[in-house]
């Protein structure tokens, strides 16, 4: 029985994704890039939207990586195949395993039956509120006839200005988030001290 649940959620899943997609390929008369980038978008924000709505942290962290993955794929639409790359490597094979790991080496997997940050909603709903207000303002000014040709990014050239020119920052970095994970372990299985 539980699989056909699943396979329900599935179908609609597929459809929530592809239907965006159809939407622009079809009736707007948008290309098959559109219609892709479409459907990732939709993935990416129903992903996130599951993220912060789901109350199993192991199925919250797997949302994550397909918002993560979702990203990497509009990057290689908009022609930033380095930068799909670095989003890959770096968010999901990193920081999303980094996470896992953090929720599996503490005790509960579960949410707790009172959600902590319920009592902030009336200020992130006002946050949220301004900065869809933001963002309307932002694409409503955009000339986006002017945006018409895709800016390829060239893979050489962005690599040979980061590890070049910005060598030493970018080690600083890798060695911040090394002893960020050591810390992170070693308080996640320091055992307690007998009083």
């Amino acid at each position: 029985m539980r699989a056909w649940l699943y396979l329900i959620a599935a179908g609609v899943a597929g459809a929530i994704i592809t239907t965006p997609a159809l939407l622009v390929l079809v009736f707007a008369g948008g290309s098959v890039d559109d219609a892709l980038f479409a459907a990732l978008g939709t993935l990416m924000l129903v992903s996130a939207l599951a993220v912060v709505t789901m109350r199993d942290i192991i199925r919250c962290g797997l949302a994550m990586i397909v918002s993560f993955l979702a990203l990497a794929g509009i990057y290689v639409i908009v022609g930033a195949p380095l930068v799909a790359a670095a989003q890959v490597i770096v968010y999901i094979g990193a920081i999303s395993v980094l996470i896992l790991f953090a929720i599996m080496l503490t005790q509960s997997k579960a949410g707790p039956a009172s959600l902590v940050f319920q009592t902030q909603a009336a200020p992130a709903a006002i946050a949220a509120i301004v900065l869809a207000v933001l963002i309307a303002l932002g694409v409503s000014a955009t000339d986006w006839g002017e945006l018409a040709r895709r800016t390829r990014l060239s893979t050489d050239a962005l690599a040979r200005v980061l590890f070049d020119e910005f060598v030493l920052p970018f080690e600083v970095v890798s060695v911040l988030l090394l002893a960020a994970v050591i810390g992170g372990v070693f308080i996640a299985k320091r055992e307690e001290e007998p009083d």
